[in-house]
């Protein structure tokens, strides 16, 4: 597995990294959730995302890391809503998800910290941030980090504050490849990648709806590309993990083949100039008008 360094940061992690979204009670039970997770260490997976909202995701997570597995695994949580007792978006939401993740999570400290599609005139208030670097302080989170699209992660690349930057960055979502990764590499930041293979709308031969994938559908069908070699999955993976600026691509999934398949992705390394050239070249014209999706 490729290693790369996150950002300016101490930490190191792999090229494909795991979103825990699909370890929720939903789609696996306890042990197939444990086993998953230890293939992900076996392929050399060592970053793992997770959020408050994922439903029992953390829960399942942190048990798991406490059986001897925590110091292999970059750990990153987003934060700043669902705490009882607390409005979301305000200083209480930020301080109380980092003391209930630090919990579930069954760790002293969370390597990566974001928060998670604030609003741009709460992030411009500043509290928020204060709340999140007070626990960097204190020893609670190691890197602050935002989590978004578009003018909020814009605002949050230049900063000054976050080390991390997770976004959407796949063949129909181009937005932040475009126009906010190449000032992210210049404030030299890492940048997680989410959605790299933007909820696999090839598998759709009519519009889906009721999924994040359905807007994805419709750029697709505009786009008008097929993977030259007709390998949708490895072709949307390679594009995103390899990436400019790109540290770590996440792939969220509850089948341990398709984990498989992710990291042998991976290790083909980029896709050649002229086929990514094409999938760029295919969202350029609209590239005023497609945004990043939340």
């Amino acid at each position: 597995m490729i290693l790369r360094q996150l950002g300016s940061s101490s930490l190191t992690v792999s090229a494909l990294g795991f979103g825990a979204g699909h370890i929720d009670t939903t789609d696996l039970n306890e042990k197939d959730a444990h086993d998953l997770l230890d293939t992900a260490l076996d392929l050399g997976i060592t970053f793992f995302d997770t959020a408050r909202g994922y439903g029992a995701s953390e829960e399942r997570l942190g048990r798991w890391l406490a059986t001897h597995h925590r110091h292999r695994v970059v750990l990153s949580t987003k934060v700043g809503y669902d705490v009882p007792g607390q409005r979301d978006w305000t200083v209480g939401a930020v301080t109380g998800g980092i003391d209930r993740a630090l919990k579930t999570l069954n760790t002293e400290m969370i390597d990566v910290v974001f928060l998670h599609s604030c609003p741009l005139p709460l992030l411009q208030q500043g509290d928020l941030i204060e709340a999140l670097l007070a626990a960097r302080d204190a020893g609670k989170i190691r890197v602050p980090g935002y989590s978004g699209e578009n003018a909020e992660l814009a605002w949050a690349a230049d900063a000054s504050v976050f080390g991390i930057l997770q976004t959407s960055v796949n063949l129909t979502d181009q937005h932040s490849l475009r126009n906010i990764l190449p000032r992210a590499s210049e404030h030299h930041l890492g940048v997680v990648a989410k959605r790299p293979l933007a909820n696999a709308p090839w598998r759709y031969p009519h519009r889906p709806t009721g999924i994040y994938g359905e807007t994805y559908w419709d750029r697709l069908q505009h786009m008008g590309l097929q993977p030259a070699d007709g390998d949708w999955a490895g072709t949307a993976l390679r594009f995103s993990a390899f990436t400019p600026a790109v540290t770590t691509a996440i792939v969220g999934t509850s089948k341990k083949h398709n984990l498989a398949a992710a990291a042998t992705a991976i290790n083909k390394g980029p896709l050649p100039a002229a086929e990514r050239e094409r999938w760029e070249q295919a969202f350029a014209p609209y590239d005023r008008t497609w945004a990043g999706e939340i």
